[in-house]
């Protein structure tokens, strides 16, 4: 009886196996003829495989972000000059509209602010030539392209270096945007090379038999063209404004990147990446690629942070919670937004209530100018604006070390050799900030809430870079003016003995 039923049972297993083939394969044949077939133009030779989105972090200083009409943020308020302002939306290109991008075709919009003058723009279904693309291949190390021109770093596009599906109906191929449009939507102004104007007007709409992918992007993807990718403070207002494009365009995670320039790699590629979800370069596809969705950052000349050395503009730095409950067109919480950004892209803390352990002490870091080789035209000699700053430095050490207040620690901020998120760190913990005017310092907009700022200015470099940020960030700012560019140790530990007394200290 046993081996009957053994017998049985194997029957049945057997059974059930072949039916469940015979099961798999009718569904495999009847859906692989139902399942509708792409256009061979639409089949790429490679999909990329989806990436890991890195999911935004929780900001203390973060405020809702405005897609609603023009009238939600006013003209030249705050809020629109540090870039929430960009409400007048325009639809060039909608994929559902007739005569230009029905049957599954792309889109294309843009986003204006009449506070800044310039445009971020955003699409689906855009594809990117990079042999259309004329510039060096970027990415390289600096040190294997030394001597290299800066004009064969910036993009030139010919027609056709970006393209928009524009639906089964379109039959010929047209420009995307007029010159009135851009004179209107995205105006040259004092930019004498105005590399993202010129890549949207290089944008074609084309049908489908011509639109042919060899790789898909299928997240939200950056497109960034930068000029000073060296400077800290032109990289910062860079990083500015792609962030702000990514909130503008509401994007859910952070997006990934690519640079459509050819420049080298620089040091500040490290907080690129943990900004973003991934970077890379145009010139580093080798056919054409082809973006589910693209958005377009303006230059980094376009933000008030450049913009605010050149205008007048306003705005007093304020908390979040303050502007929640008190809207003011007159203050602002999105430099210190931006700022805790940068420190949450390196995994810091954002506790803006810490407090010191008085045993710690109070940290006074000095950013230092130093030596070292920016980019493939720099002779790796840093221009000086503080010509005594070794002995500022050695006269401050000794003054920290035997202050009776309290106990200071006196911080070499050597960054020039320092990882990105160390000099990062060094910032956030920082209780007051000295240096001598240089884009180094433009590392304070990610300093604490309560931390004093001390520049040191030379006759020769009376520019107003961070004062106005101190002031946008709600800092307490003091500055010492040089009649040339030697400062008396003396004067400088005088200043700071003031500002460490205010500290209780």
């Amino acid at each position: 009886m046993n081996r009957k039923n053994s017998i049985l049972l194997k029957i049945i297993l057997s059974l059930f196996a072949l039916n469940s083939l015979s099961l798999f394969l009718y569904f495999t044949s009847y859906y692989s003829s139902t399942k509708p077939s792409l256009p061979r133009s639409l089949l790429p030779k490679h999909r990329t495989q989806t990436q890991f989105l890195k999911p935004w972090p929780i900001l203390p200083s973060y405020l809702p972000w405005t897609q609603a009409s023009a009238n939600s943020v006013d003209f030249r308020s705050c809020e629109a000059y540090f870039g929430n302002g960009f409400t007048h939306r325009l639809d060039l290109l909608s994929s559902n509209s007739s005569g230009g991008g029905g049957g599954g075709g792309g889109w294309f919009r843009c986003w204006y602010s009449d506070t800044l003058r310039s445009s971020i723009c955003e699409g689906g279904k855009i594809r990117m030539v990079p042999e259309k693309i004329q510039m060096s291949i970027g990415g390289e190390n600096l040190k294997e392209v030394l001597g290299r021109k800066e004009e064969d770093e910036l993009p030139v596009f010919l027609d056709g270096a970006f393209e928009v599906h524009g639906g089964e109906e379109l039959s010929k191929e047209k420009k995307l945007v007029s010159r009135e449009f851009l004179d209107d939507y995205v105006p040259r102004g004092e930019i004498q090379r105005h590399t993202m104007r010129d890549l949207i007007s290089s944008i074609r709409v084309v049908g489908e038999k011509d639109f042919a992918c060899d790789e898909w992007i299928e997240e939200p993807t950056l497109l960034v063209t930068r000029f000073e990718y060296a400077n800290m403070f032109h990289t910062i207002t860079d990083w500015y404004s792609a962030y702000v494009s990514s909130r503008v365009t509401g994007l859910p995670n952070r997006p990934q990147l690519i640079f459509v320039d050819g420049h080298c790699m620089t040091p500040l590629e490290e907080t690129w990446k943990a900004l973003f979800s991934s970077v890379g370069y145009a010139k580093n596809h080798s056919g054409s690629v082809c973006f589910r969705h693209a958005v377009l950052s303006p230059l980094g000349y376009e933000t008030t942070l450049f913009k605010g050395l050149t205008e007048d503009i306003n705005c007093d730095g304020a908390s979040a919670l303050h502007l929640w409950q008190n809207p003011d067109n007159l203050k602002t919480a999105r430099l210190s937004e931006f700022g805790e950004m940068i420190r949450a892209a390196f995994e810091l803390p954002l506790n803006q209530h810490h407090i010191r352990k008085p045993t710690s002490g109070h940290n006074v870091l000095f950013v230092r100018r130093e030596d070292y080789l920016a980019h493939p035209r720099h002779g790796g000699k840093v221009e000086s604006r503080l010509t005594n700053e070794a002995e500022v430095f050695n006269s401050l050490k000794t003054w920290a070390s035997s202050y009776e207040g309290c106990k200071i620690n006196l911080v070499n901020g050597l960054f020039a050799h320092m990882p990105m998120k160390e000099q990062v760190q060094a910032i956030q913990d920082a209780s007051v900030i000295i240096g001598a005017h240089g884009a180094g310092l433009t590392h304070i907009v990610s300093a604490s809430p309560k931390a004093v700022i001390l520049e040191i200015i030379s006759s020769q470099f009376r520019r107003p870079h961070f004062q106005l940020i101190s002031r946008w960030k709600g800092l307490e700012y003091h500055a010492i003016n040089l009649s040339g560019s030697y400062a008396n140790p003396q004067d400088v530990i005088n200043e700071l003995i003031k500002i460490m007394k205010s500290l209780g200290c």
